[in-house]
């Protein structure tokens, strides 16, 4: 695995996945990943809506801002 390609670390120290090395592999684990390309369709609801939501805002507020 390569940092920056296939994964990064946090301000927190957490080492978050790429959208890039997840659809690498292939599947969505239902974990609700952060960078998840497949639309978190293995994750339980309430949970997928919520994921999916706070995505569409990141997104909304990142425009805003460019």
């Amino acid at each position: 695995m390569q940092e920056g390609k296939d994964y990064y670390i946090t301000s927190q120290g957490l080492l978050v996945f790429t959208a890039h090395y997840l659809r690498q592999r292939g599947y969505c684990c239902g974990n609700g990943c952060l960078n998840c390309p497949y639309e978190y369709e293995q994750v339980a609801e309430p949970r997928r809506t919520q994921l999916l939501q706070k995505r569409k805002n990141d997104e909304n507020r990142t425009k805003g801002h460019e």
